[in-house]
Parts: C-alpha cells; structure tokens; sequence
C-alpha cells in the first residue's frame, strides 16, 4: 500500500481477493493468510491481497466464519460519525426514491450489505424502528449507529418514537453475541412503553407486535407481492396457506375476494390475523383454521373438498442452508403439488419460496415437477421478487432470495 493506514491488515487468498473485486463484501475465515495477533473483536482492519493490494476496509468477526465483512473499497473513506450518517442518509434516499410515498411509513430502512452497512437490520413501522444487529462490529457500535439513525430519518421530518432491539436471532451466537431484546436508551428520549403498533400497508391496517412477532415484527418483503394477490382476488374464493399475521389474506378480502380462508399453525398467529380482520372490517368475509399446512391439503385433497379456487402457499423458509436443501426441495414440492390437485381447472396459484439456498432454477423446477405429477399445467401470470426497500446487489447473491409467482392452473 502506498499510504499509511491505522488500520490492522487481514492478508486473504487469491480466491478471497477474487470475491472481493467481484463485488462480494465478505471474507471467510479460510481466506485468511494472516490476521495480527491481539486485535479486537469487532474492530475495523484493512484487507490486502498476498502482494499487499488493498482490497478494501471492514469489520472483523472473530468468532464467525464470516471473518470480515468489508465497508468501503474507498481508501479514502475515514469511519467518523460523517460516514455513518452518509450511509443512513443514503439508504433513507433510496427508500424514498423507490417506494410510493405512503409505503415509507412501514418499510426497511437498513438491508444490511445492499446498504453498505454488512450485519444491520432496520425495519420502520410506523413511528418505531426495530433493529437487528447481526455482526459484533456492528453489534459494538450500536451506541454511535443508533443516534445517527434516528437523526437522519428526523432530518428528513419522519416521526420516529423509538428503537427496539431484536435481538433474539441465533445468528448471533454465530458471532459469539448474546441474545436480547428490548428499547434502546437513546440519550434524551423516553422509551415507549408498549410493544404493538399499527401500520398501513396497500391501504390495509395491520397490528404489528415487534416484541413477539416473527423476526421483527412483520414480514415487508412481500408488498407489492400481497398486491398483485389482491388485484386478481376478486370474486374468488381463496385459501391463504401459512398466512401468519393474515397479510395475504387481508389484500386478498380487500380485493374483493367471496370468501377468504387463512390459515396457520400458530394459534398466537392465527388471533393475531383475526385481529387485522377486525381492524379492516372485514370479519364477515373470513375464516380462520389453525391447522398443519402439510396435514391440512393432503386431508382437502381426499375429502375432495373443491371450496377454493385461489390458494396461496408462502411457507417460512424450508431451509437455511445448503445441507437441507433436498429436504427443503421435497417440501416445496408436497405442498405445490397438493395445491395443485386441490384447485380446479382455471384456478389460480401463487407460491413463493424465501430461502435464499432454494436458488431460483431449482424453485421451478420443483414447481413443474409438481404440476407433472398433479396432471395440469400452469400458465405464467407473473414472476416477482422481493420489494425494491430489500435491494438485490449484484455480485452478492445472499440479497436475492424472495422467488415469487402467479399462475392459472390449466
């Protein structure tokens, strides 16, 4: 390197060097030649090839296989409070650029390495933000992030109350983390005391438990997803599968739907998407079932029950990496081709998978599997991903994960 730097150096290998001048922000723990001894957990080092080319600055996770998660291949960036509120600053712009105004007020703010900011998560509802930080570098700068956070969005009018933290993903154990959850003490701000808050989603009102709810709170990814659903609903009669909060099923009511079906394995969930009905008014066009998904369509399917010809199937993810990738492949593939069977000719099906190791190629493939199998054919409505406030960065597949589709079963 031609300039001195204050910054430890983590010499990687040719194939971490490779990643890195392809675009990708981390290092793993094999692509490290040499690490100084006593340098802290968390702390910021510059990463350089075997013949000292600097490829770029980050974080250090000592106890993760993600050794360093890069922040900048800028040399001339300096990490100063300067820097981080750019970052935030530049993540808010984009949000406001690519979203519709109304849907900034339940949005995310922070995707993690599509921002820069490698290991942050922020999700806004309504006046509260919900943070998970997944990385130590991270996780031991919250106390600089946070403010800075709150102050960039406040800049910019939005009313902010509070942040909360969720904490409680194991993917902090990997980084040698506890887990917590809770507010966050932002210097001069009182914390609000409760932990349900309301948003407006596709003009749909929604009770938003933070504290308790599924990662935090409510899954924004599917948005313009649950609209698409809600355009084509009307006049069907639709069985919404893994419904959770009810998100699918409300756009789906809203859009005019006879009759709508949700249903959950979770019984917390199940009140929970009732609770949205009532909020919408839409009680008299819905039922709730608390029920097995995977029990639920192979019992529809003998009883020969033909009630529905709208079924949507958006599972959690079947897997989180590639060891059960096969396994995950078979879920996929059972409840498809229930569904399939359960619909009749001209119904219509949405499916989704949201695990980033269910590449895309090896989705659809379960899918045409599945309609082989069941005896119909599917005509292509349309193909989606996730919403644009969970951006795709090219070089860096881990932000593409959310495969969505619509098809007429013919």
């Amino acid at each position: 390197m031609k300039q001195s730097r204050p910054y430890p150096i983590v010499t990687i290998t040719k194939k971490g060097q490779r990643a890195i001048e392809a675009g990708h922000p981390w290092v793993y723990a094999g692509e490290v030649v040499s690490c100084p001894d006593g340098v802290e957990n968390g702390a910021l080092v510059d990463v350089c090839s075997e013949k000292g080319t600097w490829l770029g600055a980050g974080l250090l996770s000592l106890c993760s296989l993600i050794r360093v998660r890069l922040l900048s291949r800028n040399a001339n960036d300096r990490f100063d409070e300067g820097f981080w509120l750019r970052r935030f600053q530049y993540a808010w712009a984009y949000r406001k650029t690519v979203l519709e105004p109304r849907d900034l007020s339940a949005c995310r703010v922070v995707f993690g390495e599509a921002d820069g900011l490698p290991g942050l998560t922020v999700d806004r509802f309504h006046d509260i933000l919900v943070v998970q930080t997944l990385s130590y570098g991270m996780d031991r700068r919250k106390e600089l992030l946070f403010p800075l956070l709150l102050r960039a969005l406040q800049e910019d009018g939005q009313d902010i109350r509070g942040v909360y933290e969720r904490n409680d993903d194991p993917l902090r154990d990997k980084e040698g983390l506890e887990q917590n959850k809770g507010f966050f003490a932002l210097p001069g701000e009182e914390s609000p005391g409760e932990t349900v808050t309301e948003i407006v989603e596709n003009g749909v009102k929604y009770a938003v438990d933070f504290e308790n709810g599924q990662k935090t709170g409510f899954f924004l990814d599917q948005k313009y997803n649950r609209r698409a659903v809600g355009r084509l609903a009307a006049g069907h009669r639709v069985l919404d599968c893994f419904t959770h909060t009810g998100s699918f099923a409300l756009n789906a009511a809203l859009g005019g739907a006879e009759r709508v079906t949700a249903v959950d394995v979770s019984q917390a969930a199940v009140d929970m998407a009732r609770k949205n009905a009532q909020l919408n008014g839409l009680e008299g066009k819905m039922d709730f079932l608390c029920a097995d998904v995977f029990d639920l369509l192979p019992q529809l399917v003998e009883e020969r029950r033909r009630e529905w010809d709208f079924i949507i199937l958006d599972p959690p993810a079947f897997t989180k990496s590639r060891r059960t990738a096969d396994q995950a492949a078979r879920g996929y593939k059972e409840i498809n081709y229930r569904a399939m069977r359960l619909l009749p000719r001209g119904g219509y099906l949405a499916t989704c998978s949201c695990s980033h190791f269910m590449e895309e190629h090896r989705f659809l493939g379960v899918i045409a599997a599945a309609a082989r199998d069941a005896g119909v054919q599917l005509k292509q409505i349309e193909a989606r991903q996730q919403a644009p406030d969970h951006p795709i960065l090219w070089g860096v597949p881990e932000t593409s994960y959310l495969k969505f589709y619509l098809f007429q079963v013919v």
